[in-house]
């Protein structure tokens, strides 16, 4: 669940191996939980997040026995962690603007492994806002085997921010508030998304220098492999 540079390589890449995907669904089952927890309803269509959630756990292949127990430990089945949902901003090595979101059940465990992290690679943690304003808080949406023609026509009357195809993916962008609503119509009409969900997209990229390159890997591979990250999103080429 990490942010690239390209809309449509923002979701995770294609063929992850067997015990980074149950990582994946171990995260995914926590978001559920939390959305659940503050929805206070496991029913997605009266829970918009819950249903933002689902929609970015079908698009990674969660099954859907997975989905429903994390809904049912939402409700209070056999699950009592209450999490926090935290949002971390900082600079990696050369400048590279990193945006951290997580789920913690302890807040300076968390803060600290985030923090050396940054540290060690030799970037550093900054404060709320140093970086979000580098980027688009928005829902983006992956679909393979269809037309810009074809899409634009289906969602003709859906608030749809763009629509881009790169590499036979066409990406379409929406604001957060309409990204359930643009899946409906998707769905209605039978149209499978490749991936989907609400990220915080680059407004501008910059290349990362090859002496830099292998600390920026190091602290984007740190960063995901945390329990308590959920996504990283960045501005490198």
């Amino acid at each position: 669940m990490s942010g690239h540079n390209k809309w449509s390589k923002i979701h995770r890449k294609k063929g992850i191996a067997d015990a980074e995907r149950s990582n994946v669904y171990t995260k995914l089952g926590k978001e559920i939980i939390v959305a659940v927890k503050m929805g206070g309803s496991g029913d997605p269509e009266h829970n918009s997040k819950l249903k933002e959630v689902i929609a970015k756990a079908k698009s990674n292949n969660m099954p859907n026995d997975n989905i429903k127990r994390a809904i049912a430990k939402g409700l209070g089945d056999g699950d009592a962690s209450n999490y926090d949902a935290m949002i971390y901003e900082g600079y990696g090595p050369a400048g590279i603007a990193v945006i951290v979101e997580a789920l913690t059940n302890n807040k300076n465990r968390t803060a600290g492994d985030v923090r050396s992290y940054f540290d060690k690679s030799g970037g550093a943690l900054g404060v709320s806002g140093s970086v979000s304003f580098l980027f688009n808080r928005l829902g983006v949406i992956n679909v393979a085997n269809q037309t810009e023609d074809h899409l634009l026509e289906v969602l003709i009357e859906s608030p749809i921010e763009d629509m881009t195809t790169e590499d036979g993916i066409v990406t379409i962008t929406v604001k957060p508030e309409n990204f359930n609503l643009v899946l409906d119509v998707l769905e209605q009409n039978q149209i499978k998304t490749e991936s989907a969900e609400v990220a915080w997209v680059p407004l501008s990229t910059v290349a990362v220098p090859e002496d830099k390159a292998a600390a920026f890997e190091r602290l984007i591979d740190n960063l995901e492999s945390s329990d308590d990250v959920q996504a990283v999103y960045h501005n490198a080429e």
